[in-house]
């Protein structure tokens, strides 16, 4: 599987071409991400990007403008559409691995041409850049075809805190509202996350605690910043981002995945968007849509 391999600022990324998945990512001797074999299999979505929707359109059927859409259902058990149309595709290589003093950059494209379950045709390109201050992703979508079209987006990284077990991991989620799921994850009602077990605001171990929803009313920094973190006996990893631009963040503890790392993954919008509506994007023809997050150790 072809790959571009990043150096600067003391991190070492690797990112394929399928997917424009990143598959390593490590600062020093500590890795941040979960990482697997160069040839793949790609596990549990493990670096992808994700769009033109993150997490799923339940049944793989939605409306847009007045129509009737079904994309493949690509979640066999729970009967859904997962994660978008880009995971594993490929995306083509615009400009090289390139090295800038200590800071290293690729970027990445894919179009996503019309389908009948998604008759749109959006520009995608996704830039890599390793500095000082982490690994920033950028993520931009131009809406290049004659309809407006529906849009979502985030990354799907496995955050790694250091060797030990995940349940002695210390879980930093500025979240104050959890979206609560039925026995298939799709959304059911959205709820303060006060005395119930998702309510880490104030840093504490995960333990037994086990997440696949996704979070919001995010407390985010003077900078308007939300800023979720890992930390362990080694030191910490924290992934940052623009609350106002991607107010939701998917946690998954991966229980019984048999998976190493802890999902962290800001959202544009949450679960089932495309029938809610719910901070759902609209792309006029011509409209472009830009987001960055860095996940970096603390």
């Amino acid at each position: 599987m072809p790959q571009y391999v990043l150096h600067g600022g003391g991190y070492h990324a690797e990112v394929t071409k399928m997917g424009a998945a990143l598959r390593v990512l490590r600062h020093g001797d500590r890795d941040l991400v979960a990482t697997w074999p160069p040839e793949g299999p790609v596990p549990h979505y493990s670096g992808t990007l994700l769009a033109p929707w993150p997490n799923r359109v339940a049944g793989g059927r939605y409306g847009f403008d007045g129509e009737r859409f079904e994309v493949p259902v690509n979640e066999l058990e729970r009967g859904h559409a997962l994660h978008g149309l880009v995971a594993f595709a490929d995306w083509e290589l615009v400009e090289p691995p390139t090295a800038e003093g200590d800071q290293g950059f690729v970027r990445l494209a894919h179009t996503i041409e019309p389908t009948p379950g998604y008759p749109f045709r959006l520009a995608l390109q996704v830039r890599y850049a390793v500095s000082p201050e982490g690994l920033a992703t950028t993520l931009t979508a131009e809406n290049i075809g004659e309809r407006r079209a529906p849009y979502g987006c985030g990354p799907h990284p496995w955050l790694i805190a250091d060797d030990g077990p995940e349940t002695g991991w210390e879980l930093d989620l500025p979240a104050g509202r959890v979206l609560r799921v039925d026995d298939v994850l799709i959304p059911t009602t959205l709820e303060p996350v006060d005395g119930t077990p998702f309510d880490f605001r104030s840093p504490r171990p995960l333990a037994a605690t086990v997440i696949d929803e996704a979070f919001t009313g995010l407390d985010a920094a003077p900078d308007g910043f939300a800023r979720v973190r890992l930390s362990g006996e080694r030191g910490a990893v924290q992934i940052v981002w623009d609350a106002a631009a991607m107010p939701w963040v998917q946690v998954c503890t991966g229980t019984g995945f048999g998976h190493r790392g802890i999902a962290v993954e800001p959202m544009t919008c949450p679960p089932d968007a495309f029938n809610t509506g719910t901070d759902l994007v609209v792309l006029e023809p011509g409209d472009k849509h830009e987001v960055t997050w860095t996940i970096s150790a603390v």
